[in-house]
């Protein structure tokens, strides 16, 4: 967009070097040089026609072509032939044809030639266009067929631009495209500034980065140092992974994200999605953090899952290879809601390659309703749906029946669930088993009584969420009539009903709620067995 004319600052075919004026300043444009000077009033429309090595000035600027005509009264001239405009050490303007208004300081240039171009220089920025209008008042060069802006690490490309000399903004529309060795950026609206290398994205906006790729409508990118500034629901995607905030900080250096208020990063691959108020993620090593109320939800199946903790972080490890597996830290106040299941814990632990979740700390499971606790519970998926579940050290399994204040209670060492298509169909209390239990009369579905029974093995048999038979070795028990239940025989040691602890919604695993003091349970430390000598 730079002045490419022919010269500024003209002299009159009579003139002598001794006229020109000594700064340039004049408002007039001078003629200094040319072989040859014709002079028709009426053929040549009261031009001055100039041939060979023609040279121009006005205000600062030369311009040299092969031949123009001169306007002198108008104070312009066109130019033809290796037309070149100089002004100063740091702008320089070719072209094939240029027209040159002394009054308005305002620069029209064409190539005509196939092949060449228009080309504005600017220390180390380059401008190339088949029209450019330069206004030299303005220091503002524009186009509107198609041009490429390059600079030292860059090209831009669009059908539309004007470019400042003095400042280096440059702004461009339709069809933008910016490219360098390590993006791509489209858009239809675009600033940028040569200097700083600042790239304004002041509409849709696309960046590709190799498997990264940023969407923005509202920001900043610095192309030399691949850092970007994003506002407007701004979003970073990754192998299958989006990364969407009100704002977005992303290093292209690193891979690095940051995502500020509302946001969410989504797992297409996986089908889960996490909300938060702060999120990080690093695409070159696939780790990622979300805090502040945050929020996994797992849609892969047709029930969606819902679970906060105070902070979620996921590892990936053998990134890009066909071993790659995740794992999943959610800890501090975790809560899950989906209509069939509920769970509390304060950490839990999620591995993608064995597809195993683990329970720690005061761990809760809630399946209508049963009540599944112990010191940790373990889960393990198949094709995203329940296989078969572990707990371990304490277990407690309690189930609440129609009658008021009346459980089913089995406590062990440990416990196992085995499940088909999602429903459990088996399970099993292993070591130091107690039992209390209300077996029911078919006849009219009443109680028999109370069994309170002590065993070493338990397995129980169920059809369709029913208990179908119970199987048990040598064992201690006895079974009271209804109306003959010692009250201390009613419940287990350590039976409690969680029930005011229970997730009731989606959005009540925002809702903390401890069990009461003196209900968790207290971690036994078992002694290791002595070493040998």
């Amino acid at each position: 967009m730079l002045p490419v004319l022919c010269g500024l600052g003209l002299v009159s075919y009579a003139a002598t070097m001794s006229q020109l004026p000594s700064h340039g300043n004049d408002d007039r444009v001078f003629l200094i040089h040319a072989d040859e000077l014709f002079y028709d009033q009426w053929k040549n429309n009261n031009a001055q026609v100039l041939r060979g090595s023609v040279q121009f000035l006005h205000k600062g600027a030369y311009l040299y072509c092969d031949s123009a005509n001169f306007f002198q009264q108008a104070n312009s001239f066109e130019a033809w032939g290796n037309v070149r405009m100089v002004q100063g050490d740091t702008l320089s303007l070719t072209s094939d044809y240029g027209y040159y208004d002394g009054d308005k300081m305002l620069v029209e240039a064409k190539s005509f030639t196939p092949g060449q171009t228009v080309v504005l220089r600017n220390r180390q920025s380059t401008l190339y266009t088949d029209t450019l209008y330069y206004d030299r008042i303005a220091k503002m060069g524009y186009y509107d067929d198609y041009g490429r802006l390059e600079d030292q690490n860059t090209v831009l490309t669009s059908d539309h631009g004007e470019y400042h000399t003095d400042t280096k903004d440059a702004f461009f529309n339709d069809d933008v495209r910016m490219v360098d060795k390590d993006f791509v950026l489209t858009t239809d609206i675009l600033e940028y500034n040569t200097r700083t290398t600042l790239a304004h994205i002041v509409g849709p906006s696309d960046i590709v980065s190799g498997k990264s790729r940023i969407y923005s409508e509202m920001g900043y990118y610095n192309t030399t140092t691949k850092k970007a500034d994003l506002l407007n629901r701004s979003r970073v995607s990754n192998d299958g992974r989006n990364l969407t905030g009100d704002s977005l900080h992303y290093d292209g250096m690193t891979g690095q994200s940051e995502a500020f208020r509302q946001v969410e990063l989504r797992d297409e691959t996986n089908k889960n999605l996490i909300f938060c108020e702060y999120g990080f993620y690093n695409d070159s090593t696939g780790y990622s953090m979300c805090t502040d109320s945050a929020l996994v939800v797992d849609y892969s199946q047709r029930d969606s899952l819902f679970m906060h903790a105070d902070t979620i972080k996921v590892f990936t490890y053998n990134i890009r290879t066909d071993s790659v597996y995740r794992v999943l830290h959610a800890y501090n106040k975790v809560r899950a809601y989906r209509i069939d299941i509920q769970g509390v814990c304060d950490s839990l632990v999620y591995n993608s390659k064995d597809s195993c979740m683990s329970m720690y700390h005061d761990p809760i499971v809630w399946n209508e309703n049963q009540q599944l606790l112990g010191e940790q519970i373990d889960v393990f998926m198949r094709d995203s749906v329940v296989d078969r579940a572990h707990v371990i050290n304490q277990a407690l399994s309690v189930q609440e029946l129609p009658e008021p204040d009346v459980y089913n209670q089995i406590a062990s060492k440990e416990m196992f669930a085995f499940f088909r298509d999602g429903e459990i169909h088996e399970a099993q209390a292993v070591d130091n088993v107690l039992v209390v239990y209300y077996p029911i009369d078919d006849a009219d579905s009443s109680y028999v009584g109370m069994v309170n029974m002590e065993t070493s093995l338990l397995k129980i048999f169920l059809k369709e969420r029913k208990m179908e038979r119970i199987w048990a070795p040598k064992s201690n028990g006895t079974m009271y009539p209804m109306s003959q239940i010692p009250p201390a025989k009613r419940y287990l040691e350590n039976f409690y009903w969680f029930d005011y602890v229970r997730p009731l919604s989606r959005d009540d695993v925002f809702e903390w709620r401890p069990k009461r003091p003196g209900t968790e349970l207290k971690i036994v430390k078992r002694r290791e067995p002595p070493r040998r000598l």
